[in-house]
Parts: C-alpha cells; structure tokens; sequence
C-alpha cells in the first residue's frame, strides 16, 4: 500500500508544479498587458523597448514607472523641454529611433516644430546642456563643479538647481537606454502595436486597465449590429412603430458612422504629415561637436582624473539622498529599478551579474575597494567584455557589437537580463558622476 501511494504520489506532485508553473506564466503575461494597456492608455502606442523588456515584467513595471514620470509627470520641466533633452541625448549615440520617438512625442505634447530643425534654433537654456550632454555621454568621469556652475548662473537663459537635476536624470535615463537598444538590436525583431491617434484605444474607458479590465477592442468602427443586447419589448407595441425604431436607429448609426469616418481621415492625415516631418529628423542636427567621443579611462598618475571610489562617494549614501531632495521622489523610481535588475530569476549567478555590474563601472572610472577584480577576469570571457564594453561606452547605431559565440545560444530573455545590468550599470555610474559633482557645487 505505502509503494503504491508513493507511486501515485509522485505523478500528481509534477503535475502541481506544472500547473504552478503555467499559473506564474500566466500571471506574468497578463501583468504586462496590463502595462502594455496603460501605455496605450498615456500615450497611445506600446514601444519597442517595452515589447523587448516582456520577458521580464518586475523589471518593466519599475521602467514604465520611472519613465512616464520623467518624462509626463509633476516637475520643474515643461512637457517639451523634456522630450528635447531625450532628444539631444539619444542623438550623442546617433540613436535614431529614439531620436524619432521623442520627435513625434514633443510635436504632441507642443512642441514647436521649428526646434527639430537643429540644436542652433533650439533656446539658449537648451543649447547651453549641450556641453554637460556630451560628456556624460562620453566621458563622464571629467563632469566637473564647473559644468555645474555655469548652468546655474542668474539670468533668464540659465538654470535652477531643481530644473537642472531633472535634465541631468533624463540625459543619463536616455543615454543609458541607447545601450540597451543598441544591445539588444531592438528594431530588428519588433513592430509597433496598434495605437490611437489621439492616445486612448478606440472605445477604451482609461478606468478599465486600473480595473484589470484588458480587452481592448480591436477596432474604431465595430458595427453595434454585433453588441448583443437583452431587451424588453411590451407586448402590445405596434409592429409599425417598431420599425420605425429600428428605420430611425439605422439613420442615426449611419449619420454616426460617417461622422465617425471624417473625424478618422482627418486624423490620419495629421499623423501622417507629422510622421513625414519627424522621418527627416537627422540625429547630427543636435550634435556640435561630432568629434568628442568615448576615450579609455586616464589611469596613470600624471593624468589629473582621479577614479571615483563608492566608499567616498555612493549611491546609497550619496546620490539618492541628494536626487531625492532636488528632485522629489525619482530617487525611490531609480533605487528600485537598480534593485530589481540585479534580483531578476536569471540563469546567470549573483557573482556573475555583480562582475558585470562592476566591469562596467570600472571602465567608467568607479571602483570598489572590497570588490576582488580578480573576479571579472574569471568569469567574464574576452568576447563578453569587449561586447560589455562597446555596449556601455560607445553604442552607436553605424557599428554592430558582435554577440560572443557561447552566449549566442542563450534565450532571449537572458540576453535582455544582460543588456539591462549594462544600461542600469551605466546610468547608475552617470548619475554618480553628474550627482558628485552638484554636490561639490553645493559645499562650494
């Protein structure tokens, strides 16, 4: 009797997990429609980015969050001076797609057309980031008090110490989503799904994603002949008059849809005159200095840039205390994002993440003091820091990294968990850098 049980036991316990298995997948496809329905909701169409980060849905929900709030919510920015900034970061890595993306973002939010055409008919408040925009792109171990100090001078042109924090975090958020794009090949594979021209699905109430509700209709023009509907009809109602009920409704739906088709056409022809202006928005009309470009961390001594070490200055005690006070709450939105990157289930090994997150930052000029580097060598190959490397530093759309051949069989989902240590790690050292150096202005 005890065999038997056992032997029947054991079928019924695989088939458990099974079941718990296909319930967390379950769980997890609709927790990213449910992501994918606000986007759709705030600014009418699903990214390719946020397609390419599915895989990991913890990871994209504190993304999604982080970014609409840079980006649309409270702060000292107007809407426009934002997707500008995105702008003039994304065109430092010749990013083409982001560059479009945030042109067709700043044209709706109002935008004037008229600053696409170049950084040099920008406003000289945007113009003067330009400097602070290229070396945080590059080199940002030489961002100095003095960058900051010359933003911050009186006068209508320059900035406060609030609206500068703000720029500085979406030119980091920015640069470092460059890398991941350019990593993980996003446009390849990837194709836009449906949007709205105004923003919001066709008859979708904005309510129903917050209420779990994820069944957007496909299409603006459902006939209501196929919206089943009970009704109660007296039994004494003339036929006559019924059809004459049924005539009248016909006419108005008609009188509707036609309306309906206007509203579309014109519509469509907005977004396709606006789609035309931003597909010649070339990414070398926001960049001045086409020959400033990533060089190799000075390590000798006669070289006056010092390595940034995490026991003087750090994110934990430094940088997230000094971005929360200036700009509130982003610093919770990036702690967090930090975080869940490096706790994502993974097939790669907590000491293999942390030697990726670290490689990272020393090319970068941080360093640990209790970290062995002996480490990196170990367990990242040649192939993989070099792919690490050009990710981090130089990802430009004109070259293509070349993937290392024993990580070319990996799952999707697990080469996106590397492209996102590599953005989280450099927009981490980025911030650090711009962040250490306000403080220094601050004590000044």
């Amino acid at each position: 009797m005890i065999l038997c049980a056992n032997k029947m036991e054991y079928p019924l316990r695989t088939q458990c997990q099974r079941v718990q298995k296909q319930v967390i997948a379950n769980s997890e496809k609709e927790r990213v429609s449910l992501l994918f329905m606000k986007a759709l909701v705030s600014t009418g169409s699903v990214d390719a980015v946020s397609q390419q980060m599915a895989s990991h849905p913890q990871y994209l929900e504190s993304f999604m969050r982080t970014q609409h709030y840079i980006l649309h919510m409270d702060g000292p920015l107007p809407l426009p001076y934002r997707h500008y900034i995105a702008i003039m970061a994304a065109a430092q890595h010749h990013c083409n797609y982001l560059v479009c993306l945030h042109s067709a973002q700043f044209l709706r939010v109002g935008g004037d057309p008229v600053w696409l055409q170049g950084l040099e008919v920008a406003p000289p408040r945007l113009r003067l980031l330009d400097h602070i925009n290229k070396v945080l792109a590059h080199q940002p171990w030489i961002t100095a008090c003095s960058h900051i100090q010359t933003l911050l001078k009186s006068g209508e042109q320059y900035w406060s110490l609030a609206e500068l924090v703000q720029a500085v975090v979406i030119l980091a958020h920015c640069h470092s989503l460059c890398s991941f794009v350019f990593g993980c090949d996003t446009l390849s594979d990837l194709v836009p799904l449906s949007k709205s021209p105004n923003g919001t699905p066709p008859t979708f109430c904005p309510f129903d994603a917050a209420n779990g509700n994820t069944n957007v209709p496909q299409s603006l023009t459902v006939p209501s002949e196929h919206i089943t509907r009970r009704r109660s009809l007296d039994s004494s109602c003339d036929i006559l008059c019924l059809k004459e009920r049924i005539q009248k409704s016909q006419e108005e739906r008609e009188k509707r849809d036609e309306r309906l088709l206007q509203t579309q056409a014109l519509q469509q022809a907005d977004v396709e005159e606006e789609e035309e202006m931003i597909c010649f928005t070339d990414p070398t009309r926001f960049i001045t200095d086409p020959n400033f470009c990533y060089q190799e961390f000075a390590r000798r001594e006669e070289d006056h840039f010092q390595i940034l070490r995490v026991q003087d200055y750090s994110w934990e005690d430094h940088g997230f205390s000094l971005v929360n006070r200036l700009y509130s709450d982003i610093g919770h939105f990036l702690d967090d994002r930090f975080r869940r990157v490096t706790t994502l289930p993974s097939l790669h090994s907590p000491d293999l993440k942390r030697a990726i997150w670290n490689y990272i930052h020393c090319v970068l000029g941080i360093r640990y003091d209790d970290y062995d580097y002996g480490e990196v060598n170990r367990l990242l190959e040649r192939d993989l820091k070099l792919y690490i490397k050009a990710v981090a530093c130089f990802p430009d759309a004109t070259k293509t990294p070349i993937c290392p051949l024993n990580w070319s069989s990996l799952k999707t989902s697990e080469w996106t968990h590397v492209n996102l240590l590599i953005m989280e790690a450099r927009l981490q050292a980025e911030l650090l850098y711009a962040l250490r150096a306000i403080t220094q202005y601050m004590i000044a």
